[in-house]
């Protein structure tokens, strides 16, 4: 897609470097759940969290899309969705921004370290499965 910058930066995965991509990437996808993963790229847990997003990404590629945004250069949603966690991992399905419960607080977002790519996996089908079921609140424990 022409609006994601693919492969040039944090381990190959998609960036995208504008509020306007960001959108059109959430209500460009019809088929598959959007996976934004908001922070700095050069920060210690975004690194890591990027690297099991690549790890798990050709798993997910037939259901989910994932892309990078780095929010020192889009700074547009920080404040719409408290972005004040170092790496943050938010879901949309079809424009929607789905809520998550993992049993751990938090409805909108995935502040905390993932255990692993099975773990970000199992979560993101679950959240797949929710969200083509017609769910606004995902239960994914």
């Amino acid at each position: 897609q022409r609006f994601a910058d693919k492969g040039l930066m944090a381990h190959g995965l998609a960036h995208l470097h504008s509020g306007w991509a960001v959108e059109k990437a959430v209500t460009g996808e019809e088929a598959r759940v959007v996976l934004l993963r908001f922070g700095h790229d050069y920060d210690p847990e975004c690194m890591l969290m990027d690297e099991l997003l690549l790890e798990s990404s050709h798993t997910l590629e037939s259901s989910c899309r994932i892309y990078l945004v780095d929010i020192k250069e889009v700074p547009d949603f920080s404040q719409q969705y408290d972005l004040y966690d170092p790496c943050t991992l938010m879901f949309f399905y079809r424009g929607r921004h789905l809520q998550l419960e993992l049993g751990l607080g938090d409805r909108y977002k995935i502040t905390w370290p993932v255990g692993g790519a099975k773990e970000l996996i199992d979560i993101v089908e679950a959240v797949r499965r929710g969200a083509q079921q017609g769910r606004d609140l995902i239960v994914a424990t």
